[in-house]
Formats: C-alpha cells, structure tokens, sequence
C-alpha cells in the first residue's frame, strides 16, 4: 500500500503543502497540540515542534478511553522527536450526555478536552489550540468537529490541504515511525449508538484487543453488542483471522471476558462501522411497490 501511494503523489505538491503547514504553525507562535499518537496528531505534534520548537507542547487526554497501549506509543514517540508532552486528566463519563452513547457522543467528549485544553492554554500562556483532523475526515460523520469550531481549536492539516495518504508520505519522508500505523479511535468508538459506555465495558473491550494484539493482529475492531461481540479484522489478515486455531482463540479469550456469542465479522474492519446505522437512518425511504391490478 506504502509504495502505491508514494508513485501516486506529486512530490512538489507534497513540498509546498508542508511548507504551508509549518508556515500556518509559525504564525500561531505558541501551541497546544491535542495529541493522540496517532498519524496524523503525531506529525502534526512533530511538525509543530519544527516549526515552533519549545514554544509548542502535545497534550494526551488521560481518559479510560483511551488505551494503555496508545498512551505508551505517544509517550514513545515523543521522545523519539524530542518534543515537550504532557497528560490532561479528562472527565467525560461523568457526563450523562456522553454516557448515553447517543450520536452526539463524540461531541462531549472533544468539548471535554477542548474545554480543560483551553484552561491549560490559559494557565501556561499558549495562544493557540490545535488539532489532527484531516481533509479526508471532513466527508465523515464526525461531530467532533462541530466542539473545535465552538473552542475554536484550528486544524492547520486541512488549512494545509493535506489528505489521510499525503500524511503517511510525508511523515515516511520525515523518518516518523508512525507513518503507517493503523487507524485508531478511542475505544467508546466500539459501542453501538444507544448502549451507554462506562469505564467498565470500556476496560473489558480494552482487554479483548490488547488480547488480538498478542495474536500478532495489526487492524482490527472489538464491537461490543451486549452479550455479543463482533470482531472486525482486517481483509489482508482475514485469512489468518478464520483458521480454526484462532477461532478458538477468539472464543476462549471473549468467552473469559463474559461475552455468551463470539462472531466474526466478515466484512472485515472497516472504519466507522457504527455509522451506518447513521448513514441508513438518513437514507430515503424506497418507493411503495403495486402490483398494477385495480
């Protein structure tokens, strides 16, 4: 996949979209980065700290959604960059409104981080909140989005012109090794629209992935449906996914976890799965069908 996209992007398109980027950077003079550790949050955290050097610090939300495991990659990578990091505890699951898992779910949780980055900018004289949304993201449902417009939190990737694919490139160019980690969400993301998400269901899906993880699988999805489980893996990796050596694996580790029904998705990991109740609630209605006769 790396190679493909690499012959299909313009290298001096690529060359003037980061010198962009760092030009809108320098302009803000003092930034938060809000730093998940992800691709696109690390080099835009990386970029920053290029631009801005100790004038620019990436903040993580220190929150049961987010895992154990993408709080030490972050960690990891910012000492491998050199740049300042630090934790913002975050307080979302004391929130009903995030607790009922509704479709706006993903707004209290930004409005959240934005809120206690904002009274950390204010603390510690930074002039500017900014974040790693992408072009690509601006198509999806994503009401995120609509908290950095109220916080006015600025996403210099998009003021940049910068897609999903021109990421990974740039940041393979820059030698990040993050330049092709798989996509991550936070692990609410896993619970159906509706079913409320506590710190513990959080935890048990936690465990089940750190559990794939271990299987030696790279992208995959643990979807919590009550007493089911529905595990989303990767196309590429499917074949490895439905042996039946790891379909007991599946069934033993969910089955330790409490889960009655183990089921593989075969669709494959996809991302934003849950969307498509969404995407399907606001679809027309088809026409009546008539057999014609009076």
């Amino acid at each position: 996949m790396a190679a493909l996209v690499s012959l299909q992007l313009d290298p001096a398109v690529l060359d003037a979209k980061e010198r962009l980027l760092f030009r809108l950077l320098t302009e803000l003079e003092r930034v938060i980065v809000a730093y998940s550790g992800g691709t696109d949050s690390a080099y835009l955290a990386w970029a920053a700290h290029r631009a801005l050097g100790e004038n620019a610090i990436a903040i993580t939300a220190d929150s049961a959604s987010i895992p154990a495991s993408h709080k030490r990659d972050a960690e990891a990578f910012a000492r491998e960059c050199g740049f300042r990091h630090e934790y913002i505890e975050t307080h979302e699951f004391e929130n009903p409104e995030y607790v009922k898992n509704d479709q706006n779910r993903c707004f209290h949780c930004k409005d959240e981080l934005f809120t206690q980055l904002e009274a950390f900018a204010a603390a510690r004289g930074y002039a500017q909140i900014v974040y790693g949304v992408n072009k690509d993201d601006l198509g999806d449902y994503r009401p995120g989005q609509r908290a950095a417009k109220i916080h006015e939190v600025k996403a210099p990737l998009v003021e940049a012109g910068l897609t999903k694919a021109e990421i990974r490139e740039l940041s393979k160019r820059a030698g990040l090794s993050t330049w092709d980690r798989p996509a991550a969400a936070c692990l609410s993301s896993r619970v159906p629209y509706g079913t409320p998400v506590t710190p513990e269901t959080i935890k048990t899906i936690e465990q089940g992935e750190e559990a794939i993880r271990a299987l030696g699988f790279r992208q995959f999805r643990v979807r919590f449906h009550g007493d089911l489980v529905r595990l989303e893996i990767a196309n590429e990796e499917m074949p490895k996914a439905m042996t039946v050596e790891n379909a007991r694996a599946f069934s033993t580790i969910f089955k330790q976890l409490g889960f009655l029904y183990v089921t593989l998705d075969l669709e494959g990991y996809r991302q934003g799965s849950l969307n498509a109740a969404i995407r399907q609630a606001k679809a027309p209605a088809p026409p009546m069908q008539t057999s014609g006769r009076m």
